[in-house]
């Protein structure tokens, strides 16, 4: 006779794997923020700019994914040089670095 499946333990078992894997994503989402430097953003302009991208066209994107591959080889510097040269041209625009209260420059 074959031996009863436990359903609960299984069903628990995938439970603390999926929490497992959303809490690496998130670190790891956490790393790559810090690493790029876009801690440096606030709130707003980093929501901003994702939603940018959202709506973005299929050649925007391309850039983006390889700008990406790019950073994840190791090719990092060259990656960031590239998002500098975005964010001077955006503080051209006067959208600098705003404080959270949403006045630029304030500290």
């Amino acid at each position: 006779m074959r031996k009863p499946r436990d359903f609960d333990a299984e069903l628990q078992a995938l439970t603390d794997k999926a929490k497992a894997l959303k809490t690496k994503k998130q670190s790891q989402l956490g790393e790559l923020v810090t690493a790029t430097g876009a801690d440096a953003l606030s709130i707003e302009q980093l929501a901003g700019a994702l939603l940018d991208a959202v709506g973005s066209d299929a050649s925007r994107k391309e850039a983006w994914r390889k700008s990406g591959a790019a950073f994840f080889r190791g090719d990092g510097a060259r990656a960031r040089k590239g998002a500098v040269r975005h964010a001077s041209s955006a503080s051209a625009n006067g959208a600098g670095p705003q404080s959270p209260s949403g006045e630029a420059g304030a500290v």
